[in-house]
Order: C-alpha cells, then structure tokens, then sequence
C-alpha cells in the first residue's frame, strides 16, 4: 500500500444530471476567442486562424448545484475581475488525432460554465508575452453547473447561450457562431494532447464580456442544459 507524506487531494468532480453517480475531472482545456465578435472585442482579427488553447487547473472546476447559487469571493491581485459564458464539453474516451467525422463520438456530456478572468492580469502577462496563468487560472474561476449526458441533449449546436448580471442582459449568442465546432475542437486538440476520460473542454465565450463586482449576481446558460448561478461576495 502507497504511503504519502500527506493526504492526497480529493478528487475533483461534477454532478450528473438523473444519476447518483459523478464525473471525475482530469484536466480543463480552455479554447481562446472562439466567438468572432468577441475576438473583435479583444482587439483581434476574427479569421479562422487555427484555434489555440490555455489550461485551468481541475481544483479550479466549482460544481454549483441545480437550483443553488454559489458564493463566489471576488478574487486577490485584481482590479477588473470579467465573467465569460460558456458550454462546457466533457470527453468520455480516450482518443489521439482523432478524426473530424469521429469526434462527436468522444463527447460523453455537456454543461454550462464561467470562465472567469482577472482581465487586467491577463492583459499584462499578453503585452509582456508571458503566459497567462495569474489571469486565469486562479482558484474557483471555473464555475459550472451539472452534466447532462450527450444522448440527453438536443441539438447542441443550435442551442443559445446567454448571461445576465442582476438581471440584464450582457451576452447573448448562439452555439452557431463558435468558429470552431465542438467537432472540430475535438478533433484539432486530440493533435496535441491524448485525450482521456475525465477532461473538460470550455468552448470558448461570445461577445459583451465584462466586469463583475462584489454583490453581482451572474445567471447564464446554454440551451436547455442546467442553469448556472453564481454570487460575487
């Protein structure tokens, strides 16, 4: 029997929608100005360049209960502390260069998520061409509801995908508009890294993104997935 010299971390996971059973979380993929207008709003050239990705630790992921809000402490070392929606795809199997037509079949559910962002960080270690782990990375900044299984969900690329802080509206799209497809995520990150069961994909955010202050309530959701609610405090 292993020894540790402490108490290994439990192990990150989300709730399933109709089930008792979890879904364990390996490692969190993120796929950057996935939206063309708001990589306008970032300041980029919207073309189909190919896409590209940063990492959120798995202790980042928070699984806010259906029908609950989560408590969200408004983060150290930001000034400018911005909510991104998004749809949140888990992988069920293991997969390699996997082909474009077979992609569909590694996705075992979906969810809506927050990346949330200290924007100011984030454009600081840009400028300076340094990673951006500080402004993204940090504890808690990946909220998101329970998983429904794939075979649940209707057609998720037709779905809308919204967000409302204290109840107005500040984004609002539609799954359509992602330059990349899941499919094609999928299919473009398996090139990179082995995929496995357990790892979580965040698709990318549309445009009207923004800031959040202490006392804000986020409410958002892609489709008709779970909706996700989240207090800054």
């Amino acid at each position: 029997m292993t020894q540790y010299v402490f108490a290994p971390q439990a192990t990150v996971s989300v709730p399933v929608v109709g089930s008792d059973a979890e879904f364990p979380v390996r490692r969190v993929y993120c796929v950057g100005r996935n939206y063309a207008a708001h990589a306008r709003e970032m300041g980029f050239d919207p073309d189909r360049e190919p896409p590209f990705f940063f990492c959120k630790p798995a202790d980042a992921v928070v699984p806010v209960a259906a029908g609950s809000t989560f408590e969200l402490p408004y983060p150290a070392q930001t000034d400018n502390f911005h909510y991104e929606i998004e749809l949140v795809v888990a992988i069920g199997k293991a997969g390699r260069d996997i082909p474009l037509e077979k992609a569909g079949e590694y996705v075992w559910g979906y969810a809506t998520g927050l990346d949330m962002t200290r924007r100011d960080r984030q454009m600081e270690m840009r400028q300076m061409g340094r990673p951006w782990e500080i402004g993204k990375a940090f504890d808690l900044s990946a909220p998101m509801s329970p998983l429904h299984p794939a075979a649940t969900v209707d057609d998720i690329r037709k779905a809308d995908i919204w967000l409302q802080v204290n109840g107005e509206d500040k984004q609002r799209s539609d799954i359509r508009h992602l330059i990349w497809s899941v499919e094609e995520t999928i299919s473009y990150l398996s090139g990179f890294f082995e995929l496995q069961p357990g790892d979580l994909i965040f698709t990318g955010t549309p445009e009207g993104v923004g800031p959040v202050v202490k006392g804000d309530l986020m409410t958002g959701n892609v489709g008709n997935l779970t909706p996700l609610s989240v207090k800054v405090v």
